[in-house]
């Protein structure tokens, strides 16, 4: 789970630098990590190996009176906690139309599936949850695929149990196009689940859980569609930071 800010008005690069000492970052149990700038409206934090489970995360962000190098400065500062939970990762194995769970580094459940077709294959590279929904409307007009009835690529669907993996539309869920998956990837690039699986990889799932998906041809999704930092070598994600790596203090008692 990266920490990822958004500003509401572009940041200038002369004032990143100012703006990441202004970020103060703890945890309970130190780790390395750094800033990256995906854009002028974007900063996030990320470790550089996952957290481990059980570490709270505090962010400071005094940014009060801070220039954005446009002629604005900060108006309030915050305070983030958040705990980091079981060790929960997904790696959805496209050539075998099979996805595996793990918890604490044990298998606990082995799910047949289906990715993206030839024609709309799925990202590829790790992942992480962004968030999740009971229902999602789905239609084909919203990711560009197609706004044409009639085009056979045309779709408009309310499925259920829904795991959003990037903001660019990347889910896994239930299909009622692929009601027994495990054979044929055909989807417009989501991952498909049995009805059972979807429910019970929803009921699972938390915001930061990692999802690794390979053996399908497309390149690593953008390390900015959803919470992709981990697409990034460590040696591109310091080039985005203005101070580079960092060690995270504990908290004073």
């Amino acid at each position: 789970m990266p920490i990822s800010i958004v500003f509401t008005k572009a940041v200038a690069v002369s004032a990143r630098a100012g703006i990441e000492r202004r970020l103060t970052v703890t945890s309970s149990t130190p780790v390395v990590g750094a800033w990256h700038w995906f854009s002028e409206r974007r900063v996030d934090f990320r470790a550089q190996e996952f957290w481990a489970s059980g570490t709270e995360v505090t962010l400071v962000a005094d940014l009060t009176g801070v220039s954005d190098g446009n002629g604005r400065v900060g108006k309030r500062s915050y305070i983030r906690r958040f705990t980091i939970g079981d060790d929960v990762r997904t790696h959805v194995y496209v050539k075998r139309h099979q996805t595996v769970v793990t918890r604490n580094g044990a298998v606990i459940r082995t799910m047949a599936s289906d990715a993206g077709s030839p024609d709309w294959p799925s990202w590829t590279g790790t992942m992480a949850v962004v968030n999740k929904e009971a229902t999602v409307r789905m239609d084909s007009c919203s990711v560009e695929i197609s706004c044409d009835e009639s085009d056979p690529d045309y779709y408009d669907l309310t499925l259920p149990w829904d795991v959003r993996i990037t903001w660019s539309g990347t889910f896994l869920h239930y299909s009622p196009a692929d009601p027994h998956p495990g054979n044929a990837n055909g989807s417009h690039g989501c991952v498909h689940l049995s009805l059972a699986d979807s429910k019970w990889f929803y009921e699972l799932s938390k915001p930061g859980d990692p999802v690794t998906i390979t053996g399908s041809p497309r390149r690593k999704a953008d390390g900015d569609n959803g919470y992709a930092g981990y697409n990034l070598t460590w040696a591109r994600w310091l080039k985005g930071s203005t101070r580079g790596q960092v060690t995270t203090a504990t908290p004073a008692a």
